[in-house]
């Protein structure tokens, strides 16, 4: 055992291994493959508990085409998941810039190692990026909606495609509703941001359109798509709204299940953290490689062990990404 772990004083070896060093991996090699299974096992979890969500209320999970639909700078434009693809693509590809910079590691190619570190970094900032625009309009909403005292979402429909509250409620809150603030003498009570409108006009501009009817969360089996209800069924259901909602946070989900919301911000965010984490490490070291460190040791094992741990999180997005966005 102890020659295992043994310091070897002729070539400074951390790891001697007996002589054998396993899977001709050194040690910081092996802690980080240690390190991304731990993990690995970690992000398993997550995924595996918001498969079993699912499938237990598959038949008012949101759908995806309907969730992810913004791409900037087309507002207003239904671009269903082009920007989320855009994303995974970006990702991809700093997978291949950080293989080159591996790769000219093995050379020594000290130049060619900074300018696909900096490629890399370079991704990995547009993606985290995305990542924080994809969530400002996740929590900002689309089209709001409304919630019943039975805690299920009611979305508005024209003409067979959902519509905004803004297209058809065209005045302020006629109940001057204040927000809860300090400044307004009520800093004893805490709450969040209060709805433009308030359930009363959504009611009466909804009566006033006999156009407009109502789509609720359960899916058609057949069409996978929400189920949309008669006029007069959707004058029952609005009369048992109690709540505006816009956007989407821990408690409330204009989208249909809070439930998604939570797994989304969960998720994604921890993988977030992840790809910001690598950035951060790429970065350390890319300075590194400027300064010349790695090639005074004489070799670039370091840049090898952060490619692992990048490519880790690329995959792992590909998880993530076939969990919430294609399945």
């Amino acid at each position: 055992m102890g020659a295992n772990i043994a310091v070897n004083s002729d070539n400074k070896e951390t790891w001697s291994g007996g002589g054998v060093k396993p899977f001709g991996a050194s040690y910081g090699k092996m802690m980080m493959w240690f390190f991304i299974v731990s993990d690995a096992l970690t992000f398993s979890g997550f995924l595996a508990a918001y498969g079993l969500t699912r499938f237990k209320f598959i038949d008012s999970w949101p759908i995806a085409d309907e969730v992810f639909t913004h791409f900037p700078g087309l507002h207003g434009v239904h671009a269903p998941m082009y920007y989320v693809a855009l994303m995974t693509f970006i990702l991809i590809v700093s997978s291949v810039t950080m293989v080159l910079a591996v790769d000219a590691g093995h050379k020594m190619q000290q130049k060619k190692v900074a300018w696909y570190m900096f490629a890399t970094i370079v991704f990995g900032l547009i993606f985290v990026g995305s990542q924080a625009w994809e969530w400002k309009n996740f929590i900002n909403g689309s089209y709001g909606a409304v919630k019943t005292t039975d805690n299920h979402i009611l979305q508005f429909v024209k003409d067979g495609h959902q519509i905004a509250l803004a297209d058809f409620v065209h005045n302020d809150r006629k109940d001057e509703r204040v927000q809860h603030q300090r400044e307004n003498g009520l800093w004893f009570e805490k709450e969040s941001t209060i709805s433009q409108y308030s359930v009363a006009q959504v009611q009466e501009a909804f009566k006033a359109d006999p156009s407009l009817l109502i789509r609720i969360e359960k899916i058609n089996p057949e069409t996978k798509q929400k189920i949309i209800l008669s006029r007069e069924e959707s004058l029952a259901h609005l009369g048992k709204a109690n709540m505006v909602v816009e956007g989407a946070n821990l408690h409330v989900n204009e989208y249909g299940n809070p439930i998604f919301a939570d797994f989304f911000f969960f998720i994604t965010g921890f993988h977030g953290f992840h790809v910001f984490s690598g950035i951060v490490i790429n970065i350390i070291i890319f300075f590194n490689v400027v300064l010349g460190t790695y090639e005074r040791r004489g070799h670039y094992e370091m840049v090898e062990k952060v490619g692992l741990y990048w490519h880790f999180v690329d995959l792992v997005w590909v998880f993530v990404f076939t969990f919430f966005y294609l399945v």
